[in-house]
């Protein structure tokens, strides 16, 4: 996915297109994640679909649940929902800023290789 370390840095137009690439893969994960709570919350604890999504939107960015769960059930969901959205969070900004890292460490390559010579 990465170039080699030997090879020429890539354009600013090729990294930007990496970049989005990332960002809409981050996006994804974001959606299906969002979704997964949507639809758990609405099942497990019958919540409506608008205060499912806003319990699942709470917790996927680390603020917390809105409402009081009911049942034990919904409580195990909430538990393990909020500890994947912890590693979620975790894995999207890895993939996001995975291309920014890997250009800074590229260049930093580049140009202690052209000081060595």
């Amino acid at each position: 996915m990465f170039e080699h370390h030997k090879t020429p840095l890539l354009s600013r137009r090729a990294f930007f297109a990496r970049l989005a690439r990332s960002a809409g893969i981050g996006f994804l994960i974001i959606a299906v994640s969002l979704g997964t709570g949507v639809i758990g919350y609405h099942y497990f604890e019958s919540l409506p679909w608008i205060d499912a999504f806003a319990n699942a939107a709470m917790i996927l960015s680390g603020m917390g649940p809105l409402t009081t769960l009911q049942t034990e059930s919904g409580k195990l969901f909430a538990g393990c929902y909020a500890l994947f959205s912890g590693l979620a969070f975790i894995v999207i900004i890895g993939i996001v800023f995975a291309p920014v890292v890997h250009r800074f460490l590229h260049k930093f390559h580049l140009e202690s290789e052209s000081k060595k010579r």
